[in-house]
């Protein structure tokens, strides 16, 4: 198995807290940022610009991705180049489709042409992969945001999906974003693959310490946790001097 230094996937933090983003940021092999306006509904945020500019006075130099929230295509442009201006890493993430399910590939394409750099997220299928890689024009960097933890939560195996959206993205001079992971496992699934970019929350960034860890002191202290659970919690049961008939087993 490879430890986390020997990855060749970048993993970007995935979040809206403050505290713990500005903390990440202080680790090297945390490499960029994403989030959504879910994510900051979560963490109480109100100012979602302010949220933004307040971020960005200390992170300069990894990119970091903010979300368009209109849902009308005149609208979603607006704010996508309102947000590019605010920083040279800053990255617009646009929607593959609006709440209507009307592609938004024409919009992409615009942007796109103009040097603006995106993040086109949501997708899950590689017909969208496919229509994504090819309104991507010019040079202006950007990112292929597919949900393969979604994949997964329907029963299906996202990785011949992600393997198959590697060499579409290659093609368009972007990169592969491996987004909402639901377990360590997937960032080596990812680095396995070629991905690019795999995103991760907080609690999945927690886990990289255990990479390679010895098994059987995995299960030892897996039972330890146990033990020590039921003693803080003043669990008991009947001892043998009380004890409790016996079920009868006929």
């Amino acid at each position: 198995m490879k430890f986390a230094s020997d990855l060749r996937v970048q993993i970007f933090a995935d979040g809206a807290d403050k505290a713990s983003m500005l903390e990440l940021y202080r680790q090297p092999h945390i490499k960029g940022f994403t989030t959504n306006p879910t994510l900051m509904r979560a963490t109480g945020v109100t100012d979602y610009q302010g949220f933004a500019l307040d971020l960005l006075a200390t992170i300069q130099d990894r990119p970091i991705s903010f979300e368009v929230f209109a849902d009308e295509e005149p609208e979603m442009e607006e704010q996508a180049r309102h947000i590019a201006a605010w920083g040279k890493n800053v990255f617009v993430k646009v929607p593959v489709m609006n709440t209507e399910g009307a592609p938004t590939y024409d919009l992409i394409r615009c942007l796109s042409s103009e040097g603006i750099q995106l993040n086109v997220t949501a997708l899950l299928t590689l017909e969208q992969v496919r229509r994504v890689c090819d309104a991507l024009q010019g040079n202006a960097p950007a990112y292929v945001s597919v949900f393969a933890g979604r994949i997964a939560d329907t029963g299906r195996d996202p990785v011949p999906l992600m393997r198959e959206a590697v060499a579409l993205v290659n093609d368009a001079n972007a990169q592969l974003m491996w987004a909402s992971p639901r377990e360590l496992l997937n960032v080596f699934q990812a680095d396995e693959i070629g991905c690019h970019v795999i995103t991760a929350t907080t609690d999945i960034l927690k886990k990289l310490p255990l990479v390679g860890k010895d098994l059987h002191e995995f299960s030892q202290e897996t039972v330890q946790m146990f033990r020590r659970d039921a003693v803080k919690s003043g669990y008991s049961l009947p001892t043998a001097k009380h004890k409790v008939p016996a079920v009868s087993r006929r």
